[in-house]
């Protein structure tokens, strides 16, 4: 049965901006000119890289933090503060320990002062059209965690939200467990059995958006904004395995590995402004590793290799990321092949590794590069990591400054471009091996 379906817009956010204060007075954007409508009968996936500010949508949108400009609009009305009418279900179950199903699904009606005759009945009403009936006097210590959830669907449904937010809310259980609830909601809104207009997904699960969504946005980073809009108009339920499905899927992968940095075919080195991926080296020596060997012999269709791999969003595209700024792969058309360096760092041992990996992030990598000739410029080779996160605080927040600084530094280690004494926070050349040595 398809979703219903009419012109009158539940939520519009136009022209949203969200920016946090950084040191010295400065700000730090996250979300930037953010346009988005959701739709009477439409269920809406939001998707995005971590760090693209999701959650802080979510936030402006039920009222819990405001804009610094741009403007949400909630039928018809603009949202100043927290709103009746909406309801959102976590990723972690924040059930109380302390209290049954029955009570916990009861907080919300007992917070808006619903007489106690009525909150019983719509609790149990709610319960039971959950698939928790039985289960009214258990504690969150006696359920599964896909029961659980199902408490966190139905304490959301009882106050009957006009628009129902999901952030991350499958993400937590396991992939049976997941599929299950999927269906069982998708049923429920189909059925029109619960009172909800409108649905806001956010997810890292690119075939989860395909699955349930009429709608997906894809969110942009640094700062977040929408940059595109694909509509899903499948029949439900929806197969996996037909084609249009797949080309949805493959469609999203390519949108959003999309690369931003080429000059004559070749990576450009990273500036100082460039946010680094959070990409560990032994992950990022286990991917290539994987499609180095059979079946990918070099190249994977992303999809594919996300679903035999078990990657979501956020930790499969900080890897590509980084195997593209350091020009070991390549990530076009929703495929990911590796460069003959890539392939060459595979083939290689444990000390050619290293020598390899200097080499690109000197070409590749602008911090690393920064930090390297700093520390050859300077008398007695030593410099305080301060140093660098000054520089990188006049473009980030001063929390993104140090992660990009750790990601540098973990790189730049193992390379042995340089030393770190983490107590002493001090960068130094006590034993790096030389670049031209490496070169």
């Amino acid at each position: 049965m398809e979703a219903f379906r009419t012109d009158n817009a539940l939520l519009r956010l136009t022209n949203i901006k969200k920016s946090y204060k950084k040191s010295e007075g400065e700000e730090h954007l996250v979300l930037d000119d953010v346009n988005l409508e959701i739709n009477e009968g439409e269920i809406v996936a939001l998707l995005g890289r971590s760090g693209s500010g999701k959650s802080t949508l979510l936030r402006i949108i039920s009222g819990l933090t405001r804009q610094v400009a741009g403007e949400v609009i909630y039928c018809g009305k603009p949202v100043k503060g927290p709103v009746d009418g909406l309801a959102m279900v976590f990723q972690t179950f924040a059930l109380f320990p302390w209290l049954t199903v029955l009570e916990n699904v009861e907080l919300g009606l007992e917070a808006k002062g619903v007489p106690q005759e009525e909150r019983r009945r719509r609790t149990l009403a709610a319960i039971d059209l959950i698939g928790l009936d039985g289960f009214e006097s258990a504690y969150p210590k006696e359920l599964s965690g896909g029961m659980r959830q199902r408490v966190g669907f139905a304490r959301a449904l009882v106050v009957e939200p006009t628009l129902l937010l999901l952030d991350e809310a499958f993400s937590a259980l396991d992939v049976l467990t997941a599929e299950t609830l999927r269906t069982d909601l998708i049923e429920l809104w189909h059925e029109r059995r619960i009172p909800t207009r409108g649905i806001l997904l956010v997810s890292h699960n690119i075939e989860e958006a395909v699955l349930l969504s009429d709608r997906i946005a894809i969110l942009g980073s640094t700062p977040g904004r929408v940059v595109a809009e694909i509509d899903v108009s499948l029949p439900h339920p929806r197969d996996r395995e037909d084609p249009a499905f797949r080309q949805i899927v493959d469609d999203i992968y390519d949108l959003m590995t999309q690369r931003t940095r080429a000059v004559a075919g070749k990576a450009e080195a990273v500036p100082l402004s460039q946010r680094l991926p959070e990409a560990h080296i032994n992950r990022l020596a286990g991917l290539m590793e994987a499609l180095a060997r059979e079946p990918y012999n070099g190249r994977a269709d992303l999809p594919e290799l996300a679903d035999q791999m078990g990657f979501g969003v956020d930790h499969l595209f900080p890897l590509l990321e980084a195997l593209d700024i350091l020009a070991f792969a390549r990530v076009e058309g929703g495929d990911v092949e590796l460069t003959p360096s890539g392939k060459s760092f595979v083939d290689s041992d444990i000390l050619q590794r290293k020598e390899i990996f200097a080499i690109h992030l000197i070409r590749h990598v602008g911090l690393v590069a920064h930090i390297r000739r700093v520390l050859d410029d300077r008398p007695g080779n030593r410099a305080p990591e301060e140093r660098f996160l000054r520089e990188l605080e006049d473009f980030f927040s001063e929390e993104e400054a140090e992660r990009v600084l750790r990601v540098a530094i973990e790189w730049g280690r193992y390379a042995e471009l340089f030393a770190y004494d983490e107590g002493a926070g001090m960068l130094s050349l006590e034993n790096p091996v030389g670049i031209e040595e490496k070169e």
